[in-house]
């Protein structure tokens, strides 16, 4: 059943991290081509535009109090967009129960096909459905009980017809048959057919951002998901592919090829359905009942061996904080890519050259990220939020990233202790632009602003001090993933779920955070011996506790919109607030002015 909310799921880390050396580079083409003169300024002008939505500001740059700022109106949607966004009737009127995608892969043609046996039961009396295909690859047919089926296609959407009306309530299966040679594009390219540093073929998919459809048919968005999935994938037979759920079997075709088949136990979402195929040594480990699985380049076998030991504190960290793993049919998978990292689900990939840190660097900039593989961490956190709990919508996006980024920090906490997780999670202040909103329309194909990871995670650490109880937020923590594991949510239910539990409205501290670009901003005005304090906030009906005072002293004040006065022996100078457990701005003023 779809429930434009909490749905349960049938049958089954993006933009990828903001990266600062990307970044400066993305400066630099904006200096030269400006420098060109007047016939390269439209292009000067988007690569600026494309910058300033996606950029970081150099590390050490804190935002102090900023002004309550509008975001910029975003441009109208296009078709295409929309398209893909939007759970339209002919979306809605069916609910996924099970994939089988069948396909072969050609490494020397760069090519594919196959079939996707898709079965769905109908919510609504229709004769129509919407599925999606990239345009690169051919509608071979699509059928129904033998009879080919009549279909249009739109931008990636392919509309099906039926000779028949579809009744509710009724299950039905099509064979959707394709085939093609498809596009590679995006940052990780969506499907790209590339050589390893040897030389031999190494195909993978990763395609989060482009959708699941440029490379299989499928109904591609995110709110409906099947319950079950099996994936058979047929390559020479030299090489190995691995996907997502439980190997099931490998048979060989005697035709040079090998057929691999993977049976998915759980729902799972379209873009979290991967290929990795490649001449891959595998090892195998387990944690408790837990089956672990790596698979690497040959020639870095001793060195995964060593690096993927990390996996197992990494599960044991989360599984601390929400509960068993989410997969557990399934296991658990670490595979070798030539990108940074991606959140497949029970196939999580790797590319962070082996090395502690993101991308041999020190991601938060304090000591801290270089103590542990930064890539390991966070993209096998997805397993908990963004694979086990899902948004219902790309708008909802935040509920991947921010929560999962703030896993991060939970696994600081459990490996090194509370002090270094908040100088964890405070690092990331510098990488927030509080420039739009984190949460954008419904019904687009378009991602929130880089925003979600880092200014998500900062406004959950600030949600833990407003619930001012640890053992009553680790309980929390865990009972919102039984509550929604398996299932596809929006921010709403989060918030619903918080309220009900802490038996306090904090609608207008989730909104402030999610749905305004500026965090709040506690204006204090001193007089002699008192302080006058109020926050100001986008929200009217904003009302948020904070620790102020010292240190070894901390007092709780309950500010709203409104001027409070308290006594205080502390002057101006001297009276701090805790902001290393809230993220907001802080303005002193004396009454004078």
């Amino acid at each position: 059943m779809i429930v434009l909310r909490v749905s349960e799921r049938r049958p089954v880390d993006t933009p990828r991290m903001w990266e600062g050396g990307e970044v400066s580079r993305v400066r630099f083409l904006i200096a030269v081509v400006a420098s060109s003169g007047r016939r390269w300024s439209k292009m000067a002008a988007l690569l600026v535009a494309w910058s300033g939505s996606t950029a970081l500001p150099a590390h050490g740059q804190t935002p102090a109090a900023p002004a309550a700022g509008k975001a910029a109106p975003a441009a109208k949607p296009s078709r295409a967009t929309i398209l893909r966004g939007e759970y339209g009737a002919l979306r809605a009127n069916n609910d996924l129960l099970y994939y089988h995608l069948d396909i072969r892969v050609d490494p020397k043609e760069q090519a594919l096909g196959g079939t996707n046996t898709i079965r769905f039961r109908m919510l609504k009396d229709d004769s129509k459905i919407q599925l999606d295909l990239n345009p690169s690859l051919s509608v071979d047919k699509i059928v129904f009980r033998d009879v080919a089926l009549k279909f249009e296609r739109e931008f990636s959407a392919v509309f099906v017809t039926f000779p028949e009306t579809l009744k509710e309530g009724q299950v039905y299966s099509i064979d959707f048959h394709y085939s093609g040679k498809p596009a590679s594009t995006g940052r990780f390219g969506g499907i790209s057919f590339r050589k390893d540093p040897a030389g031999r073929p190494w195909i993978y998919t990763s395609c989060e951002m482009q959708g699941a459809s440029v490379w299989w048919p499928c109904k591609d968005q995110w709110r409906d998901e099947v319950e079950s999935m099996d994936l058979s994938v047929t390559i020479p037979k030299e090489l190995v592919d691995a996907s997502n759920g439980r190997l099931v079997g490998k048979k060989d075709l005697g035709d040079g090829t090998t057929r691999w088949d993977w049976h998915v136990s759980y729902p799972i979402n379209s873009y979290c359905v991967s290929l990795n195929i490649g001449q891959y040594e595998h090892f195998a480990d387990s944690l408790g009942d837990l089956t672990l699985d790596f698979y690497v380049l040959p020639e870095n076998l001793e060195k995964a061996k060593k690096q993927f030991a990390q996996a197992k504190g990494m599960l044991e960290a989360f599984q601390h904080y929400f509960g068993e793993y989410p997969f557990k049919k399934d296991g658990y998978k670490l595979i070798e890519v030539p990108y940074a990292g991606m959140e497949h689900q029970s196939a999580v990939t790797y590319g962070n050259r082996y090395a502690n840190g993101y991308l041999e660097r020190d991601w938060t900039g304090v000591g801290i990220s270089t103590r542990f593989d930064f890539i390991i961490v966070h993209e096998s956190g997805h397993e908990w939020f963004g694979n086990s709990i899902s948004a219902a919508d790309r708008s909802d996006m935040w509920i991947h990233e921010g929560w999962t980024t703030y896993l991060e920090v939970l696994y600081v906490e459990f490996m090194y202790g509370r002090a270094d997780a908040l100088k964890y999670v405070n690092a990331y202040k510098a990488r927030v632009r509080n420039a739009s909103r984190i949460i954008g329309n419904r019904g687009e194909n378009v991602s929130p602003p880089g925003d979600q990871y880092f200014k998500g995670a900062l406004f959950l650490n600030t949600l833990r001090s407003v619930v001012d109880d640890d053992t009553r937020w680790w309980a929390l923590l865990r009972g919102l993933h039984e509550r929604f594991k398996h299932k596809n949510i929006m921010t709403e239910d989060l918030v619903e779920y918080f309220n009900r539990e802490t038996g306090k409205d904090l609608t207008p501290v989730f909104d402030q955070y999610l749905r305004h670009a500026a965090i709040p901003v506690l204006e204090l005005k001193f007089d002699e011996a008192k302080v006058s304090y109020r926050w100001k906030a986008d929200e009217k009906a904003f009302a948020m506790p904070v620790r102020v005072g010292s240190k070894d002293n901390w007092q709780v004040i309950h500010p709203t919109t409104e001027w409070q006065t308290t006594t205080t022996a502390l002057k101006k100078d001297e009276f701090e607030v805790a902001t290393d457990l809230y993220y907001i701005g802080v303005s002193k003023k004396s009454s004078e002015g």
